[in-house]
């Protein structure tokens, strides 16, 4: 049933709610209209490239319901940005934050609990604050919306547990509409992402996720000092506002002083700095006072400078969906920008490590399980029970639930499945390993794009689960006549394919000679084709 909206009256219309989000004369795009549309009475989730609008998508769709959309989002910065986009829209929105006072947190609970607010902006890890909980059981919920989404598969429960939390709370509330947003995602993340957050029935929406405004290359260096120093030419004959991308905050400060020595001036910034100086390089970018920020992968989302002229990698990212979500920071305004890639053949053995995660002691399932057979009905009790740190609990919670040791009530409570801690320690340990191979088989993804002398957009675009087959003219390859067609290849993207070894898989890069394909147990095994096809090694499944 709706509600009532800011004045007082009924909900608006769709044509008023567009005119009050997105302003008069203008018209919904493609994606926004086709998400709206499946709100309706599914769960989405929409995956846009960025500038498509998809905050305009909930902030209508609050408009249009009338009840209170809780948006989790995964920064600070980002809830800040998002708080004010939506209260110039005209929407009654807050945040509830470590960022915020104690008072002002009530306040903002306060209010959405009586339906005096449109939209309550949080944090994954505010899900489980009993305070939080409590004001979201009493308000009118309509909507629960997860912002950039890849996330959820990007952290998993080794970076941000807390995201094991949203499929528990939309089921205790009793099942609002989910509406799950992100820029980028291959078939696997998108997979991921709905099962994670337990969508119902979800329209899985894919909208074309080029921006061909952005130059694609790569070099190759032999050592760091070599990546380094390539980095620095590359930025130095490079104009306008841009981003280079470190490995380690080490290597952040080493790009900056060597950036300086070449006359260029840069901040640096990583989340081991203060907040106040992280808020500090922020507002200096976007407010355009500094063109030059060398980073981690700390910083970016809710970084929206439109005229940032060029992303550059100083090694590769962990995998090509970050790396798009990171050059997607380029060229917002639609002028032409660079993405560079700059790596080392040892650089991918770190990203090996980096994406690598123990699974918690077995005392320590075996604590926070004892603490949910003894009756702990959320994630404040059990730390209470168990005398551990609440982020310790909510990551051994993730292992039980994803292990099966642990269930969901139908009102959103935990209960004990009757498996063991032991026995739980065992297949968390089996799936670690499973998602480990997964993970090694992302990185060698990255390796594959840095390696190719084929269209480099095109194999970027497929592993995100479009098919390009036809050069695209604005990548190194192309400028160096080395990309190819691939029109008519045996195989496409998308695919389903059975190899006689690895089983059921998913072509996802089609190249001159070589194949990619995605299987659920080994992640992506490139292949060469004329061996695999021909020989009946790999054969259509579809």
């Amino acid at each position: 049933m709706a509600g009532r909206d800011a004045t007082g009256g009924p909900p608006p219309g769709l044509d008023d709610a567009v005119r009050r989000v997105l302003g008069a004369g203008t018209t919904l795009r493609e994606a926004q209209r086709d998400a709206l549309d499946g709100l309706r009475d599914r769960d989405t989730l929409l995956v846009a490239r960025s500038g498509a609008g998809k905050t305009a998508v909930y902030a209508i769709a609050t408009l249009l319901s009338g009840r209170l959309t809780v948006v989790v989002s995964p920064l600070l910065a980002l809830q800040r940005d998002q708080v004010a986009g939506l209260r110039e829209a005209g929407l009654r929105a807050e945040a509830v934050s470590s960022a915020r006072g104690a008072r002002a947190q009530r306040d903002a609970l306060d209010r959405a609990a009586a339906g005096d607010l449109d939209v309550l902006v949080l944090g994954p890890e505010q899900l489980v604050r009993r305070p939080v909980a409590e004001a979201l059981d009493r308000a009118p919920v309509g909507l629960v919306v997860v912002d950039e989404a890849h996330c959820v598969s990007e952290w998993g429960h080794d970076f941000r547990p807390d995201y094991v939390h949203v499929a528990g709370t939309v089921r205790r509330l009793g099942g609002p509409r989910v509406l799950a947003l992100t820029a980028t995602a291959s078939p696997q993340v998108r997979q991921e992402i709905v099962e994670r957050l337990g969508m119902s029935d979800p329209r899985v929406l894919v909208h074309d996720a080029d921006r061909p405004n952005i130059w694609l290359g790569a070099h190759h260096a032999a050592t760091p000092r070599e990546r380094d120093d390539r980095v620095v030419e590359v930025v130095a004959g490079l104009d306008g506002a841009g981003l280079v991308y470190a490995r380690t905050r080490s290597h952040v400060a080493d790009l900056v002083a060597a950036l300086a020595a070449a006359g260029r001036s840069a901040l640096g910034y990583h989340a081991g700095l203060p907040a106040g100086e992280r808020a500090e390089v922020e507002r200096a970018f976007l407010g355009g006072r500094r063109d030059l920020v060398v980073a981690t992968s700390a910083f970016g989302m809710g970084v929206d400078r439109a005229d940032v002229r060029f992303v550059v990698h100083a090694g590769p990212p962990t995998s090509l969906d970050a790396y798009y979500q990171e050059v997607g920071r380029a060229g917002r305004d639609g002028e032409p920008a660079r993405a560079v890639l700059v790596v080392r053949p040892d650089d991918f053995g770190l990203n090996q490590y980096l994406r690598s995660g123990g699974v918690p002691r077995r005392g320590t399932l075996g604590a926070v399980l004892d603490a949910v057979r003894d009756g702990a009905p959320d994630q404040q009790a059990l730390v209470a029970a168990s005398g551990l740190a609440a982020r310790t609990v909510s990551r051994a919670l993730g292992v039980l639930l994803d292990a099966g040791a642990v269930e969901r009530t139908d009102d959103g409570g935990l209960r004990a499945t009757g498996t063991t801690a032991a026995q739980a320690a065992r297949t968390a340990a089996e799936r670690q390993e499973e998602r480990r191979a997964i993970e090694r088989s992302r990185v060698e993804v990255v390796r594959t794009y840095a390696d190719t002398t084929d269209c480099r957009r095109r194999l970027l675009l497929e592993l995100l689960g479009e098919r390009h087959p036809r050069p695209c003219g604005a990548c190194d390859s192309c400028d160096a006549g080395t990309s190819v067609e691939v029109e008519d290849a045996p195989l496409r993207p998308g695919q389903a394919v059975e190899h006689a070894e690895f089983g059921a898989g998913q072509v996802s890069v089609v190249e001159e000679d070589r194949v990619t394909v995605f299987f659920a147990d080994r992640g992506y095994v490139t292949l060469d084709t004329a061996v695999a096809w021909e020989s009946g090694l790999l054969r259509d499944a579809g």
